[in-house]
C-alpha cells in the first residue's frame, strides 16, 4: 500500500458525519487485522471511541491495518494530519508505534494490548489472567467430563497469559483437570480465520472437551459456532460474546478495550495525557466475567458464588494469579 493509498483508505474509514464537521478531528484510531466488526477486541475498542465521540460531539479518525508495515503507513499519515493523539489496537501494533512516535515527539500516542517505549507514549495493558482464571473456575464446573480446551490465536506471551490464568482457575476447582490447548496460526491471519478456529474446537470436543475457551479474535467465532453445532459450551473473549449464541456460550472473559480506548481520549482532551505503562486488571475494572440474560441459565447458584468469592479474593490481593509473562512458565 503506498501513501496515497494510505490517505484513501484512512478517509474512506473516518466516522459518519465527519464530513459535516467544521473541524478536522484531533484524534485517531487503528485497528488491527481483526478489523473493527470482529465481534470481539476491536469491537470493544470501537465502542469505547463511539462514546468518547457521543459524549464530546468530536470526530475520530478511524483507521485499520492489516499488516505490520502498514501499521506504519497508516501512523505516519496519521500523525502528519497533526492530530493530538493516536490510539493503536492490538500489540501487532508496537514496533510500528514505537518507531513512528520516535519521528514525530509531538504528537501524543497509546497502544492497547502492547508495550511501546517512548516518552510521548502510554502502553496500556490487562491482566487478562485474572480473568481467566475466573472463566477457568467456570468451565470446570461445567464439563462433566473433566476435560476443557483452549483455543489461541497465535503462540505468544499475551495468548499464553490468558492459557496460564484459565489453567489456574480450573485447576482450583479440579486439580486432574484435563485442559486442551492449540493455536490457529503464526501471522496476524491467525485472528481473523474462523473456519480454522472451528476446526480446533471441533477437535477439541471429539476428545471429549466439554467447553472450550476461545482467545483468537474473529477466529473464535468459529469454536463458538462448532460448540453450538456438538451441543457443547464455548467461552467468549475481549468482548462479551454470550449472545453471539445463546446457550452455547457459558460466559465471556470480557477486556473492557471499550473503557481503555475511551479513557485514553478522554485524558488528551483534558491535557492529562501521561506515558509510560498502566496496568489494567479486576480491581482497576480491565477484565471481567459476563454474566447476562443470554447465559444466566448456564451458570448455577454454587458456580456463580464460586466466581464471586474467587474474584473478591483477587482484587483484594488474598490470591494472587500467575502472570505467565513474568513467572515464564505456568503452574503446573
Amino acid at each position: 500500500m503506498n501513501f496515497k493509498q494510505v490517505g484513501m483508505t484512512i478517509a474512506a474509514l473516518c466516522l459518519a458525519g465527519a464530513a459535516s464537521a467544521r473541524e478536522v478531528p484531533k484524534y485517531a484510531v487503528v485497528y488491527d487485522a481483526g478489523g473493527k466488526f470482529d465481534k470481539s477486541f476491536n469491537q470493544s475498542a470501537s465502542e469505547g471511541v463511539e462514546r468518547f465521540k457521543k459524549e464530546n460531539g468530536l470526530n475520530v479518525f478511524e483507521a485499520q491495518a492489516s499488516t505490520d508495515t502498514q501499521a506504519e503507513q497508516v501512523l505516519r499519515a496519521l500523525a502528519r494530519k497533526k492530530v493530538e493523539l493516536i490510539v493503536s489496537i492490538g500489540f501487532s501494533q508496537t514496533q510500528a508505534v514505537q518507531k513512528v512516535a520516535a519521528e514525530y515527539p509531538k504528537i501524543h500516542f497509546a497502544i492497547i494490548d502492547g508495550n511501546a517505549v517512548g516518552k510521548n507514549i502510554n502502553s496500556i495493558l490487562f491482566k487478562e489472567q485474572e480473568g481467566s482464571y475466573l472463566v477457568g473456575i467456570a468451565a470446570a464446573m461445567a464439563a462433566k467430563s473433566g476435560k476443557i480446551g483452549f483455543v489461541g490465536g497465535m503462540d505468544i506471551p499475551l495468548i499464553r497469559a490468558f492459557a496460564c490464568g484459565y489453567v489456574q482457575g480450573a485447576k482450583a476447582v479440579n486439580p486432574k483437570i484435563e485442559v486442551q490447548q492449540n493455536m490457529v496460526g503464526t501471522t496476524a491471519a491467525a485472528w481473523n480465520d474462523p473456519a480454522k478456529g472451528g476446526e480446533l474446537a471441533r477437535a477439541q470436543f471429539d476428545r471429549g472437551a466439554d467447553v472450550v475457551f476461545a482467545v483468537a479474535g474473529g477466529s473464535g467465532l468459529g469454536a463458538i459456532q462448532m460448540a453450538k453445532a456438538k451441543g457443547k459450551l464455548a467461552i467468549g473473549v475481549d468482548s462479551n460474546q454470550n449472545g453471539v449464541q445463546p446457550g452455547a456460550v457459558l460466559t465471556s472473559m470480557v477486556k473492557n478495550v471499550g473503557n481503555a480506548a475511551y479513557d485514553a481520549f478522554t485524558a488528551a482532551r483534558n491535557g492529562r495525557f501521561t506515558p509510560g505503562v498502566t496496568y489494567k486488571g479486576l480491581k482497576e475494572g480491565g477484565v471481567e466475567w459476563a454474566l447476562d440474560q443470554n447465559n444466566r441459565a448456564l451458570v448455577p447458584a454454587a458456580m456463580e458464588q464460586r466466581i464471586a468469592a474467587a474474584r473478591a479474593d483477587i482484587i483484594s490481593g488474598k490470591l494472587k494469579v500467575v502472570d505467565y509473562r513474568t513467572a515464564g512458565s505456568c503452574p503446573q
